[in-house]
């Protein structure tokens, strides 16, 4: 278990880093909080008693202690747009966007996992000649554009799917639990509803997963034909194992690991990118709060926002690294 430990205090420490740069983002870059609090008409006197209210005449170590425990305690201040908690806005707005990140994840891993093996056992063949440019071509494409031609093509021409919004306008009503719809309405037995989120999530999540696809098929290919080049491969070979069996049950499983790592790493990166998605889609979630935060110069609810997304990004990486340990024998013997 000191494989865990040692992963779990890196995290820690991370978080460190974490909270001393939103810090530095809010007290520091942003300039004097104290003059932006107060507003753009305020005079001396109350900007002040506005920097007393908020300790900023206190050294700038009791200030970041004061940060810190503000922030493990869930109080990110008051958004200035919203006029409302900036914790009680991320709780609404983070669920959207981690089902977005979700449904896109499970785009990502169906397509990439099984299309990077076979390339990796056909290298050097047509298939994966097609396939290493297909890969290309969907890296290169802007995620924007291919939203765009989705919504305007599929939703639009077509008529194949949702052009908008999170849910159809018959279910604008329906509320759950947790804000994850498609969770929520399971729960309630709301299959219509469920049918419906699904539906508006297809497009904005195969947009979102395009570009994190095509990376993660050129990586999972570049680890299995390193495993199909060893000698235990050959063995198995020798001694009359299937294909199928060497593919799934000694190459996939032990070249696995590299390409597990960056989907940890993916899914942070895709929280992170659904700004884009969720302005063009017209979804609610945390990337179009965040652009609102930024229009309306709310430089605390930025922050709080960026410090989600990093939170998330750790503790992904953080699940898959534990995960990875328990599922690979040869980690728990070196640990």
């Amino acid at each position: 278990m000191r494989y865990v430990a040692e992963r779990i205090l890196f995290s820690i420490l991370s978080l460190c880093v974490l909270l001393f740069i939103t810090f530095l983002l809010s007290h520091v870059v942003a300039g004097d909080p104290a003059i932006v609090a107060a507003g753009p008409n305020a005079g001396a006197d109350k900007i002040a008693a506005v920097r007393l209210d908020m300790g900023l005449d206190q050294p700038m170590l009791v200030q970041f202690w004061r940060y810190s425990a503000a922030v493990f305690q869930g109080d990110f201040g008051t958004s200035w747009f919203t006029r409302q908690p900036i914790a009680d806005d991320l709780v609404r707005e983070l669920p959207p966007s981690l089902e977005l990140v979700f449904i896109a994840m499970l785009i990502n891993l169906s397509i990439s996992l099984p299309l990077g093996l076979l390339t990796a056992r056909y290298a050097g063949s047509r298939f994966d000649d097609l396939v290493r440019l297909l890969v290309l071509a969907g890296a290169g494409l802007p995620v924007f554009w291919l939203a765009i031609i989705l919504q305007q093509v599929v939703a639009g021409d077509w008529q194949l799917l949702p052009t908008a919004g999170r849910l159809g306008f018959e279910n604008r009503e329906f509320v759950g639990a947790t804000g994850f719809t498609l969770f929520d309405s399971l729960a309630q037995g709301r299959f219509d509803v469920f049918a419906d989120a699904l539906a508006h999530l297809v497009l904005p999540a195969f947009a979102l997963s395009l570009l994190f696809t095509a990376v993660g098929v050129r990586i999972t290919r570049t680890a299995m034909i390193s495993e199909f080049r060893k000698d235990y491969v050959v063995l198995a070979r020798a001694k009359g194992a299937s294909e199928g069996r060497i593919m799934a049950r000694h190459v996939f499983a032990n070249g696995a690991t590299p390409a597990l790592t960056v989907f940890g790493m993916q899914f942070g990166w895709m929280l992170g990118a659904t700004v884009l998605v969720e302005e063009i889609f017209g979804r609610p979630g945390i990337g179009r709060y965040a652009v609102k935060a930024v229009t309306q110069s709310d430089i605390h609810a930025v922050v709080a926002v960026v410090f989600v997304v990093g939170l998330v990004f750790l503790l992904a990486n953080l699940v898959v690294d534990i995960t990875l340990f328990l599922i690979n024998p040869r980690r728990r013997v070196k640990a």
